[in-house]
């Protein structure tokens, strides 16, 4: 049974995150994945394991996305499980001000470890096109999701 406990505990690693990344403490950003969690950037980028996770922020916190900020917005949190968790949300990365509007939709599966901390275990995040969206949503109405209906 999931119980407000396990909601906070799962939205506590996100906020844990967004935490890290304001930082840009890629330490502290991949101890919040499984040892041999995946992570799929945007751009369709595939990295296996806790450390491949790390490397790769570490280096991105140095290049492409020194000074950013992370924003993320939980849409929706689902427990298929006991020990499970999957989140969809928006999130995007900024300079300044946050975005109104976040242009990327994200899902994160967490597990509940053997210690009893929730880790994620994977994460893709798929970056929006709306004009496309709205282009097909226009044409083909069937493709509109029901939660925009």
């Amino acid at each position: 049974m999931t119980t407000s406990h396990d909601v906070a505990a799962v939205t506590s690693v996100l906020n844990e995150l967004v935490a890290a990344w304001g930082r840009h403490d890629a330490e502290a950003y991949g101890e919040l994945f499984t040892e041999d969690a995946t992570y799929i950037t945007f751009v369709g980028t595939l990295y296996q394991g806790r450390r491949d996770i790390v490397e790769s922020h570490r280096t991105l916190f140095e290049t492409f996305l020194k000074g950013t900020r992370l924003a993320d917005e939980v849409l929706d949190i689902r427990f298929p499980g006991p020990d499970a968790a999957v989140v969809n949300g928006r999130g995007d990365t900024y300079n300044g001000k946050r975005p109104r509007k976040l242009t990327k939709i994200q899902t994160y599966t967490l597990v509940r470890q053997g210690d009893g901390k929730w880790r994620i275990a994977a994460f893709h995040n798929t970056k929006r096109k709306p004009l496309l969206e709205s282009l097909s949503h226009r044409f083909a109405p069937g493709l509109v999701p029901a939660a925009e209906k």
